[in-house]
Formats: structure tokens, sequence, C-alpha cells
């Protein structure tokens, strides 16, 4: 998913022209052997593979895709046409393929969009290429939760992100905190900013608006929550076990009880924040690296890189990084490609340690592979992002999650009531967990 930039967001530019040839609507398609393939030459020479790229092209992205694809001639013998989407047509140009029947062999995806184009049947199966690629088995488990869906895999994680703990470096200093190791630990710091910095400062910032689940999910996950399980072909909301209601109880505490965040900026999202805490009201929040610069720029310089740094948020007890949002973009297999295998060899190679290593890091993402991973972590500037993705967890694997999460705001309702006084933690995450079951599986 887009979100998932460590340094800055890459955003889209000018459309590209809608037209797109049909995938495999030729001979070029076709998974027939060619007459380089029977007189010994690479299998699929001739053939041509139609890959969909998101975002805009830049001279870097363009360089990795020229390379990735001489890789993958030389291997195969098979060209390959890139078309570059813009994030915001990507939706209205898959649903166009899966109406029409044109669109691309291989494509890539936000990770978080996976189960939705799963439950409209648009994407191959692909457990046992997976299952069968010694390289793609390297990449951890816990980075496999939004592809796979019902027990079998429908992508393969291409690069990832996660989010930490962005702090004032300055006010840290000078008051003497040091980097907070379990939650007693952090809510002891953001009270020493809030006593310093006066009540208007929020010393560790609720995030009570869309993106509020990127906030509230370390601390349920810390306790052992979760949000949802996938159970005998439902979903089951979870919202009401021990390790959840533990978690969002701590979360609602910040405000409620230790008077670390305003009751009065219940609804506010990251973007919020990260204004707040450019103009100084903000000690401590949940983000990504891409607010440095915004930061920046917003306060005119007044908070710069030596007053901001990130940790990674701590786990209940210390031991240590406790489980952030695992965002990141994946490949797959569109249904529809006239060239199964093909596509198969060009998955396994993008993604694989190689090809999948350079994406990551030359698209500014966190790379899949644990030896690649320890080695970005040697930046003090990166431990924080790649500590936490270590551990890093998804939500929901539901194509009706971004309802429950965003459009019904589901958990933000029921913490606002917790924390008003509307309704004890309890009541509110029944109710809660009843409308979450609901969206779920409708």
């Amino acid at each position: 998913m887009k979100i998932v930039k460590i340094a800055v967001a890459t955003t889209a530019t000018a459309a590209l022209a809608l037209g797109l040839a049909a995938c495999g609507g030729d001979d070029s398609g076709s998974t027939k052997p060619s007459a380089a393939a029977s007189s010994g030459g690479p299998k699929y020479a001739g053939q041509t593979l139609t890959v969909w790229r998101l975002g805009a092209p830049t001279d870097v992205f363009n360089k990795y895709m020229d390379e990735l694809n001489a890789a993958f001639k030389q291997k195969t013998g098979a060209d390959v046409k890139v078309q570059w989407i813009p994030w915001p047509d990507a939706q209205k140009k898959w649903t166009a393929a899966l109406a029409g029947g044109e669109g691309p062999d291989v494509t890539e995806f936000g990770n978080d969009q996976v189960s939705a184009w799963v439950s409209q049947d648009a994407l191959q199966d692909i457990t046992d290429v997976v299952k069968g690629d010694p390289e793609l088995q390297e990449i951890p488990q816990n980075l496999w939760s939004y592809e796979t869906i019902d027990g079998k895999v429908y992508a393969a994680p291409w690069g990832g992100g996660t989010r930490a703990v962005l702090y004032r470096k300055d006010w840290f200093d000078k008051l003497g905190i040091e980097i907070p190791k379990t939650w007693d630990d952090l809510v002891a710091a953001a009270k020493k900013i809030v006593g310093k910095e006066g009540k208007d400062v929020d010393g560790f910032a609720f995030n009570g608006g869309s993106d509020a689940n990127m906030s509230l999910s370390p601390f349920v996950w810390s306790a052992g929550g979760d949000f949802a399980a996938f159970q005998n072909g439902k979903w089951v909301g979870q919202l009401t076990q021990p390790g959840f209601k533990e978690g969002f109880q701590f979360y609602t505490d910040l405000v409620a009880k230790d008077g670390v965040s305003g009751k009065g900026r219940l609804t506010q999202n990251s973007v919020d924040i990260a204004q707040r805490f450019a103009a100084g009201k903000v000690g401590m929040y949940v983000t990504g690296g891409w607010d440095i610069a915004a930061i920046k720029e917003q306060s005119k310089g007044k908070v710069d890189e030596s007053k901001m740094a990130f940790f990674s948020l701590p786990s209940k007890d210390g031991s240590g990084p406790a489980p952030a949002f695992q965002g990141g973009n994946d490949i797959a297999i569109w249904k529809d490609t006239k060239s199964p295998e093909l596509a198969a060899e060009y998955l396994k190679l993008a993604a694989g340690k190689e090809f999948g290593v350079r994406y990551a890091k030359e698209g500014g993402l966190l790379p899949l592979y644990p030896d690649a991973l320890a080695e970005l972590g040697a930046d003090p500037a990166q431990k924080p992002f790649t500590d936490t993705f270590k551990v890093a967890k998804g939500f929901p694997a539901s194509p009706n999650w971004a309802e429950a999460n965003d459009t019904k705001a589901v958990l933000q309702n029921a913490a606002r009531e917790v924390i008003e006084g509307k309704k004890p933690v309890d009541q509110a995450l029944t109710d809660a967990n009843t409308e979450l079951e609901s969206i779920l599986n409708q």
C-alpha cells in the first residue's frame, strides 16, 4: 500500500492513456512452444508479458524495470511490456480489466487490496508457485497475512513498511527522558512532557481519525489480542477477548485516565497530529518517516531533523518492539493471463532475493528478506522501522475491512464512547464486535 514509504511518499503524476492492449490477445501471449524453444532456445522466446506497475515512472524505477526485464528475457526469452498506472487510477483500471477481460498478466498491488480482488476472483492462486520457490520461502511467515486467503496464497510480498514513534528529541534531551522501553515508561515520558510543556500539548497524541487503528493496533497486538479471526468460513470478532481489551483500555486511558492527550482532539488523524507536532504541540505520536519533510516545511524550519527522531513503540513488558502495522506492496498474477507459467516465472524473479531487495530499497520500502533487513537496520535512522517490521502484523484480510476501519469507523466510535463516558469498555467493545462481524461477513 502506498503509505509505507520510509523517507518520502511518492506522488502520482499525470494520468496515462487509458487504451490498453488485451493481455494475451495474440500469439505473443500464448503458452504454445515457440520455434526457438523447439530448436533448443529459451522456452518462451518471442512471447510478450504485460506487467502493470503502480505510480509514476522515475529514472530509478525505469532503470530497475529495464534490468529486471533484461534478466527475465535472458532467462525465458520473453519480452515484457510495462505499463505505469497512477495510484488514483488503479481501482478503475483493475475494475475495467475484470469486466472486459483486458488487463495485465502480472500486476503490482497494495497488500491491503489483495483480499478485495480475491473476493472478485481477479487473481490466480499461486500457492504452489510460492511453496515451490526456495527464495520466496525465506520471506518470514508473518509477512504473508494479507496474501493468504483461506489457506491459499494469491500474491507475493514485494516490499514493506511500518510505523514507529516520532518524538521531539530536543525535549527528551532537555527533560532527561530515556527512550521508553515499556508501556509504563511511555506514559511516564508523556506525562513529563505535558507537565513541562503545558496541558495544550499532547505528550503522546491520541489518534482517533481515519488511520486510528495504525496507532491502536500495536497496543492490542502487544497484549496478545487481535481484531478478528477467520474461522470455519466466516470472520469472528476478537474485540471482547482479554488481549484486545487490555490494549484498547491502555490506549483510551492515555486520554481518559493519564491525560497525556487532550479530550478535545478525539477525531484527529496523523495529518492533524503532524501539523500540531510542527507547531510544538506534540511530544510523540505514531507515524512514518514521510512526515519528517512535511513537519520541517510546516514549521518553517523551526522543527528540523536535529529535533526529531524515531523509536519503536515498546511492548508492554519491555521484551522488544510492539508489533506494528505491516504495510507494503505485492506482486500478483491476473486471473485472465493466457501465460500463467510465464507469469509465474516473472513473479518469482521480481519478488526473489536479488530483485525483491532492490525493488524495496530503491523504492523507499523495507526489504522482506531477513539478511537485507538486518543490513538496513545498521543505519540508526532506519533501525526503529526494521526492528518493528520483524514483528509486524496485518489487519484482517477481508475485502470489507476498509469499510469497518474507515467508512464506519467501528473502533474510533467505540474509543470515543469510552473516553467520553458514554459506555464502559466492556459494553463498547461488545457492541463494536457485533458491528465488526456484521461488516466483515456481509
